[in-house]
């Protein structure tokens, strides 16, 4: 629109050789694009005959639009924008074809405008700037237009897609109606035929009475008129009875026909409210979506608020049982009360008024009753105090010992002459030594005597290795062989096979435990030596000084014998042993550690080159330490085929770290490894109790182990009743005598609030400050609300499992919100229908102020957590162990859990009375029940929120209980001396 404005002003300011004057130029200028109050007024259209066509240059009427802008000329903005905003595209092409016509025909006819003089001047006298603001102004408009032109077009759009979809609903019902009135005319044509047929049935009734008379005389005449005049009444009857019959079926059809002109008429009424409920359903369309959105927003409202409806139900459900409960506790009391004052009116009484001799002697016997019955119970309560009393000094007297010889061993270690170095050096000069005693450098004698002397710490050898940092190997072996001198062994040699280590390889507990039993028998002055498989998903940066020895080592399986790479190196100070086989199946290149369908071929090929290995390199271990399903093969393999061979200087020892897992497999499949079926599918070896051919490998260690141990001493005790036991409980009853639990410990080290580099505050049982900004700190972290401090915060870290209690664990997030607190979960489950719940809960509560659930392990997380938490929940059905419990009071969170395996031989309930005060240090329950869990759940928050004080002594005092491995280490230490020195006094009288 503005080119086009712009072309017509160059053609109007051009030569005169269009053809126009000046006049007429500067009176068309004036008239297109001056303000109306400047011209209209004084424009008079001469009578010409030849002046018809230039009324086309001017509009009769402008359009108004009251968005223009206006062209600053200081006439009033109404004025000014009326003209501008009358000029658009097609009313300026018609001037423009008007002024070339007009121009063409110049010659023969002029333009004669008459404007009245001061007009003139006034026109002449226009600034050109001015002109230009107008015609600039006039664009802006015209673009105000075009864009309000493209609104309208839309808005017609929007206007006919409706008015298509009216047009179809009408077209719709004009068919309808075109029906109806296609019947109706149908109605109508039945009608007239009707009526018809009823002229002719009179005609017909005419004729029939005309007719009689006929036959009246025709009675009269001769039979053969008779005869014919019979025959023609017999005719007219038969006519008249289908003329009958056709009356009335036209009157039926004339009844439909009235049907059909009601059915019209309700079809009219239809349409009139069909129409009236279009124009309704097109009110109610335009509020439709914000009724959805509402509708939408109401119905998550309406099912939180039934969840919680429900979950209130439930509520006072429990308070009604318990409240009904308390009722009649409290009736027994005021029974019981009753009868204390009767029986205390009835002593006063005899007291003052004596009473007779019987009735003073029957009062005398009741109470001697109740005398002995209160001293049967506290000579119970005298027993099980002692017993506690004793156990207590038992441990005592225990600890002493084990300090004493603590203290022993360092008078010892100080007389001797070692260097004070890191077990990571004595480590790697222990896998140095083996390595040429493999690779055949030294020999068998050489790489003992270099052993003994490196377990005494002696200075020689760590002068040696100074020495020889920067030679060569031959000259290293050379100098090591001039301190073979004979020298006793400081401590026992021990050799670990086991799937898991932490932290190269860890899955669950048995990783940790590993790693720590071994430092801290390392820490005694022990030899320790692990082997492990060599898995492609290992955390290969913890290991230090990784390199594959100059040897292959084979060993037998599936009826031939498959090489084995063997990879040396350091993991926090042991030395590691790692095994590759080169087996097609590729055993331990799967990307993860357990659950392979081939699981039970991959574990006894390893258990047996591992045997494999300490023979061919000559080791001469004291204890062989097998752990789980995974490598209970050694214990049969050792006593069957290698010890006969001449590895037979060790005792083995078996740890189950949980008996739901047992690996059993049909017989046929331990053939692979070169053990004998029919030897050992026998009840009493590894038989399982499920089934005559399926073999139990955890049964088979049982059986060939010298030392059979679990994680703690209760689980010891329900393994082996027939609930707990899994099928194992008689072949455990059977080896009672070499069958104890140990209860694990936690890395001290790795789990320190003082030290942990994980928490940003650390802390210690005298300095709890941090504890409270770790807290803090965790719920910024998480988004929690932070504005009441004392708000106490649950934490849960575990494995989603039905072992672990998940009910209880669901339970307890709500329960927390009710009793005022906070909760935390950090774990995943493996149970597709579990972590789908838990998912579920954590959307629910995903931007709640007061619950976060993290559906993933985060070892980093895990150390804010506990560090954050005031309580620790763990109410596992079943729990060999458990190391959670004591993590957390090792940072100050109180446990509650329920009293079964481990839990219960570390937790002690600070409410009971039977305990000694200095052992008590969580919350305990027994029954796995909500109503269970919620009595010690209860107690902790009600301790919590009522004693300030008192609970921080208790979190003081959580936290320095020692839950090291120093004692465990110490009693598996006295397993593997007694067992070792029953051999060898067993080998020297057979000697």
């Amino acid at each position: 629109m503005a080119g086009k404005l712009s072309t017509w002003f160059v053609l109007s300011s051009g030569s005169s050789s269009h053809g126009w004057n000046d006049d007429c130029k500067k009176h068309y200028f004036s008239l297109r694009l001056f303000p109306r109050s400047l011209v209209s007024c004084k424009m008079r259209p001469q009578r010409s005959s030849n002046r018809p066509q230039a009324k086309k240059i001017f509009p009769a009427q402008l359009p108004q639009s009251d968005n223009l802008v206006p062209d600053g000329s200081g006439h009033s903005d109404s004025e000014n924008t009326d003209d501008i905003s009358a000029l658009s595209s097609n009313s300026i092409s018609k001037d423009i074809v008007a002024i070339q016509r007009y121009d063409d025909r110049n010659s023969s006819n002029k333009l004669n405008l008459s404007i009245g003089a001061d007009k003139v001047n006034e026109l002449s006298t226009v600034n050109i700037q001015d002109v230009i603001g107008m015609i600039r102004n006039a664009e802006k408009n015209i673009h105000i237009l075009n864009q309000a032109r493209i609104h309208a077009i839309e808005d017609l759009e929007k206007i006919l897609g409706e008015k298509e979809t009216l047009q179809r609903e009408i077209n719709s019902l004009e068919m309808r109606l075109a029906e109806t009135d296609a019947r109706i005319r149908v109605a109508a044509q039945d009608k007239i035929h009707v009526e018809l047929l009823q002229d002719h049935l009179e005609k017909l009734q005419t004729e029939m009475s005309n007719r009689n008379e006929i036959q009246d005389i025709v009675l009269r005449s001769p039979d053969r008129q008779t005869r014919v005049l019979s025959e023609e009444l017999n005719i007219l009857r038969n006519e008249n009875m289908s003329l009958k019959n056709d009356l009335m079926r036209l009157q039926e059809e004339l009844s439909e026909v009235k049907k059909t002109d009601e059915r019209v008429e309700m079809l009219e009424k239809e349409r009139s409210i069909l129409e009236s409920s279009l124009k309704e359903l097109e009110y109610k369309l335009t509020y439709s979506q914000e009724d959805d959105s509402q509708l939408s927003t109401l119905r998550s409202e309406y099912e939180t608020l039934w969840d919680k409806v429900e979950h209130l139900q439930g509520l006072l459900d429990k308070s009604t049982s318990q409240a009904d409960q308390a009722i009649l506790v409290l009736q027994q009391n005021q029974e019981l009360r009753k009868k204390v004052e009767r029986l205390e009116e009835s002593l006063e009484d005899a007291s003052i008024y004596k009473l007779s001799s019987e009735k003073l002697q029957q009062y005398n016997d009741l109470m001697q009753q109740k005398i002995k019955l209160l001293d049967e119970r506290l000579e119970r309560s005298d027993a099980e105090i002692h017993s506690y009393v004793q156990l207590y000094q038992d441990s005592v007297k225990e600890f002493q010992d084990t300090l004493d010889n603590l203290k022993e061993e360092s008078k010892k270690k100080a007389s001797g002459k070692h260097v004070d170095m890191p077990w990571e050096f004595w480590s790697r000069l222990l896998v140095m030594f083996d390595a040429w005693s493999l690779e055949k450098k030294i020999d068998g004698d050489e790489a003992k005597l270099l052993r003994d002397m490196t377990w005494k710490k002696d200075t020689r050898i760590h002068d040696v290795y100074m020495e020889c940092k920067d030679k060569n190997e031959r000259e290293t072996i050379t100098a090591f062989r001039k301190l073979t001198s004979l020298s006793s062994s400081p401590g026992l040699h021990v050799i670990h096979i086991a799937a898991e280590m932490a932290p190269v390889a860890k899955v669950g507990g048995l990783g940790d435990v590993l790693s720590a039993l071994s430092k801290a028998l390392q820490k005694k002055g022990h030899l320790v030596e692990i082997i492990l498989p060599k898995y492609d998903c290992m955390q290969y940066e913890s290991i230090q000084d990784l390199r594959v020895l100059d040897i292959v080592v084979e060993s037998y399986f599936d009826g031939q014998l498959f090489k084995n790479k063997i990879w040396v190196g350091t993991v926090e100070g042991l030395p590691v042993y790692f095994i590759e086989p080169l087996h097609p199946a590729k055993f331990f290149w799967r990307g993860k550690t357990y659950g392979e369908p081939d699981d039970l071929k991959r574990f006894s090929f390893f258990s047996r080159a591992a045997l494999e290995l300490l023979y061919q390199a000559g080791k001469k271990p004291d204890i062989i330490h097998c752990h789980d399903w995974q490598t209970a093969f050694v214990a049969p393999l050792y006593w069957d085929i290698y010890a006969p061979k001449g590895l037979n200087s060790a005792r083995i020892c078996f740890t189950c770290h949980n008996f739901e897992y047992q690996g059993t497999a049909p017989a046929a499949e331990i053939a692979s490894c070169g053990l004998d079926i029919h030897h050992l599918n026998r009840p009493d070896r590894m038989q399982d109790h499920s089934s005559t051919d399926r073999i139990n490998p955890v049964k088979g260690a049982i059986v060939y182990s010298n030392i059979v141990t679990t994680v703690s001493p209760t689980y010891a005790q329900e393994v082996r009743t027939s609930k707990g036991g899994q099928g194992l409980h008689a072949t455990l009853n059977a080896h009672a005598k070499k069958f104890v639990g140990i209860l694990n410990g936690i890395d001290t080290d790795a789990w320190n609030p003082a030290t942990d580099g994980y928490l940003r505050f650390q802390y210690n049982a005298n300095d709890l400050d941090g504890k409270a900004e770790n807290k803090k700190a965790l719920r910024r972290h998480l988004g929690l609300s932070i504005a009441n401090s004392r708000r106490p915060l649950v934490g849960c870290i575990t494995r989603l499992v039905p072992q672990k209690g998940v009910h209880l664990i669901r339970h307890a997030i709500y329960r927390a919100l009710e009793l005022g607190g906070q909760f935390v979960l950090l774990g995943s489950s493996p149970v597709p229908s579990i972590h789908r719940e838990f998912e579920e809960i954590a959307n629910k509560f995903q931007t709640h102020e007061h619950v976060r659930l993290i559906l993933k392990y985060d070892e980093a997380l895990s150390h804010t957590i506990y560090a954050a938490s005031d309580m620790f929940i763990i109410p596992s059905i079943f729990e060999p162990c458990g190391l959670t419990q004591m993590i957390a009071m090792r940072y100050g969170a109180i446990p509650i859990v329920r009293k079964t395996g481990g839990l219960n031989d570390s937790v002690f309930d600070v409410d009971d009375d039977t305990i000694p005060v200095q052992l008590r240090n969580g919350f305990t329950f027994v029954t796995p029940d909500e109503q269970g869990f919620n009595g010690a759940y209860d107690r902790a928050f009600n301790h919590y929120n009522s004693d300030s004080e008192g609970w921080q002594e208790l979190m003081r005092k959580v936290m320095s209980i020692d839950f090291s491995w120093d004692t465990s280490a110490a009693q598996y230490e006295e397993l593997y001396q007694q067992s070792v020195a029953k051999a060898r006094a067993v080998n020297r009288a057979a000697g």
